[in-house]
């Protein structure tokens, strides 16, 4: 399996998706690109939607399905009760390849909810 070459895209689309984290590491199943096909994430944001601060852990695995090694974008952050944490934005936007897969993990289950906005580009 290989990346795509980005420099002769045939399609670039733009899509949005959602997850709500719990305690067991959770595979982000759509950030997981197909054959052929390469995801870049422009924004990732976690908001606590509890009375109480909770734990978000956001990793990039070196392959698919939350395998590899985790390569963490933020660790054990905690998110402030009824607040919402930037994880990744337009300045600090990064490639997930078709061997690689983002995993989530909070401290408390149903706690955060996660919204990513990336494109598909193949």
């Amino acid at each position: 399996m290989a990346n795509p070459n980005i420099t002769s895209v045939t399609s670039i689309l733009g899509t949005t998706s959602y997850m709500v984290a719990t305690t067991n590491a959770t595979t982000w199943t759509d950030l997981t690109p197909a054959t052929n096909k390469v995801h870049k994430v422009n924004t990732m944001i976690a908001s606590n939607v509890t009375a109480t601060a909770a734990l978000i852990t956001v990793s990039v695995n070196s392959a698919i399905s939350g395998g590899g090694t985790p390569y963490r974008l933020v660790y054990q952050i905690s998110v402030p009760a009824n607040a919402s944490l930037i994880i990744a934005d337009k300045t600090t936007s990064f490639y997930i390849g078709e061997s690689q897969s983002v995993v989530v993990t909070s401290g408390t289950t149903m706690a955060i909810e996660l919204i990513a906005s990336y494109e598909v580009i193949s």
